[in-house]
C-alpha cells in the first residue's frame, strides 16, 4: 500500500464521519417524528408500518447519508490503513453523534459522556502519531 498524505486521510475519515452521523441524526429524527413502530404495526400491519418509515422524507435523506457514508468508508479503506481509519471514524462518530443529539435532537448529554467523549478523542490522537 503507498502512503497516503495525512490531510487526505482525514479528510476521507471526517467525510466518512459526517455522512455518519448525519444520517444517524436524521433517521433518529425521523422515527421520533413517526412514532412507536409496534403501534403503527397493530394498528396496520407490518407493510403499513413499513410504508409510514418509507414515506417519511427524512428518514430517506438519512438512509441516502448511511449508504453514502458506506462507499465513502470502501473508499477511504482503499486509501488510509484500518488501524487508523477505524478508530478515527469511530472517535468522530461518537463525539460528532452527542454533539448532533444536543444541538439537533435536545438530547441531554451529561457530564459524564463529554469526558468519556475527551478520553475517547486524547485515544485516536496518540494512535494518530
Amino acid at each position: 500500500m503507498h502512503a497516503t498524505s495525512p490531510l487526505i486521510s482525514w479528510s476521507c475519515i471526517a467525510v466518512v464521519a459526517i455522512l455518519a452521523i448525519a444520517g444517524e441524526v436524521l433517521i433518529a429524527a425521523a422515527m421520533r417524528q413517526i412514532g412507536d413502530l409496534d403501534v403503527i404495526r397493530a394498528r396496520s400491519g407490518l407493510t403499513g408500518a413499513i410504508r409510514t418509515v418509507l414515506a417519511n422524507p427524512i428518514f430517506l435523506v438519512g438512509a441516502l447519508c448511511m449508504a453514502l457514508n458506506f462507499f465513502a468508508m470502501l473508499f477511504t479503506l482503499s486509501l488510509v490503513d484500518l488501524s487508523l481509519a477505524a478508530p478515527g471514524i469511530g472517535s468522530f462518530n461518537y463525539v460528532g453523534n452527542a454533539i448532533a443529539a444536543r444541538l439537533f435532537l435536545k438530547e441531554n448529554v451529561d457530564r459524564r459522556r463529554w469526558l468519556a467523549m475527551v478520553f475517547v478523542a486524547a485515544g485516536v490522537f496518540l494512535l494518530a502519531r
